[in-house]
């Protein structure tokens, strides 16, 4: 389903997108209008689905008990009558799971895993996504450091962030 948006719903949604956390009054100030309109302009988007929820974004590297994050990319063969649906579907549904896409290329599905360790998620891939009916082939990337994501930057300037590298 498609929803046609005004212009300052158009707005809206990129000032929310930027910072959830904005008062009713901060975006009435923003968009020109008032708080009621706000109001009303949220939750007619909630209702529309459009507004599909709120986050927070983490930067789980700087955590004590950092979680490991990884693209699992997944050859599937397609379901007739479903193609790739119900297997992504059963995919997205194990906690693990981040995210899972339909992409193009040589691989079907890419699937973003978060664990704690990195062989705690290679023990998911194994046991719980390669043997999935349909699953072809699996290949596992993980990230070692993020540096944006949905549109924040996490690099500090002028702090050398590199992995440290020994001879």
């Amino acid at each position: 389903m498609s929803v046609t948006v005004s212009e300052v719903d158009h707005q809206f949604l990129k000032s929310i997108e930027g910072n959830a956390r904005l008062s009713d009054s901060q975006l009435a100030t923003m968009l020109g209008c008032d708080e009621e309109s706000v109001v009303e302009m949220r939750a007619r988007l909630e209702a529309l689905g459009v507004i599909a929820g709120y986050r927070t974004r983490i930067k789980w590297d700087v955590v004590t008990a950092p979680a490991v994050e990884s693209f699992i990319d997944l050859a599937v063969q397609p379901e007739r009558g479903y193609g790739y649906d119900r297997i992504a579907d059963r995919i997205r549904q194990f906690p693990e799971v981040v995210s899972v896409h339909l992409v193009t290329g040589s691989q079907d599905l890419r699937v973003v895993v978060r664990g704690q360790t990195m062989q705690e998620v290679a023990s998911f891939v194994a046991e719980r996504l390669a043997t999935i009916d349909g699953v072809r082939g699996t290949a596992t990337r993980f990230v070692l450091k993020c540096y944006k994501q949905e549109g924040d930057a996490f690099a500090r300037p002028g702090k050398d962030e590199r992995l440290a590298v020994a001879p």
